[in-house]
């Protein structure tokens, strides 16, 4: 009795140790930050993927956070003024999102010599060198913010935190075009981003 007690207790403290674990925020996950911003997110009738009319569109703010493959360096939004920009919410825990993260670098190789960039947010990855690790053996040249909390999803005008991966097409001014609560291709991405990058059709739907 008594040793199943002692077990018992290591069971109970190891549990205890881990959700502490999974709850702590270093530095880097509390400096991504967003301010301003006009975009108010809706899915009507809970549609996972929702396209934006020019008209429709309204601007982001200016994300910023550490970067997940430079430590030391901040990337921002703003960095990529004039080019249109694929947010991706994902983390290597994230089934779908190791999925998809094979689409998301044939896009950027396909947009990036025509102004157009993936830039990954980096969520729930306590362990930044995992999350290292997987950019590096997945090949991935896109940059991410290292944001394990996402703090970021509070300034995205509504989109869900809860929903990973989230990705969110942006135009030229950074307004979004279109949003993808749901695995993606990179045909689907390429569908909307190459007519806002090419200025061929400005509707994304």
């Amino acid at each position: 009795m008594r040793l199943r007690t002692v077990a018992a207790l290591l069971a109970t403290t190891a549990t205890a140790l881990t959700l502490t674990a999974c709850g702590q925020e270093s530095d880097a996950a509390k400096n991504a930050v967003a301010v301003g911003g006009t975009f108010q997110f809706h899915s009507p009738g809970g549609q996972t993927e929702i396209f934006y009319d020019e008209s429709e569109r309204a601007p982001l703010p200016d994300i910023a956070g550490d970067s997940l493959m430079e430590e030391g360096e901040q990337i921002s939004l703003s960095d990529f003024e004039g080019e249109v920009v694929i947010l991706n919410a994902w983390g290597q825990w994230c089934a779908p999102c190791r999925s998809e993260a094979d689409d998301l670098q044939r896009v950027q190789e396909e947009i990036a010599p025509l102004g157009g960039t993936v830039l990954g947010i980096n969520v729930k990855d306590y362990s930044r060198e995992i999350a290292q690790d997987f950019v590096t053996d997945n090949g991935l040249t896109y940059p991410s913010i290292y944001d394990p909390p996402f703090r970021s999803a509070a300034h995205l005008g509504g989109v869900p935190s809860s929903v990973i991966p989230t990705t969110i097409i942006l135009d030229r001014e950074h307004r979004p075009a279109a949003v993808f609560l749901k695995e993606v291709t990179d045909q689907e991405l390429l569908d909307v981003a190459l007519p806002l990058i090419t200025g061929s059709g400005e509707d994304a739907a």
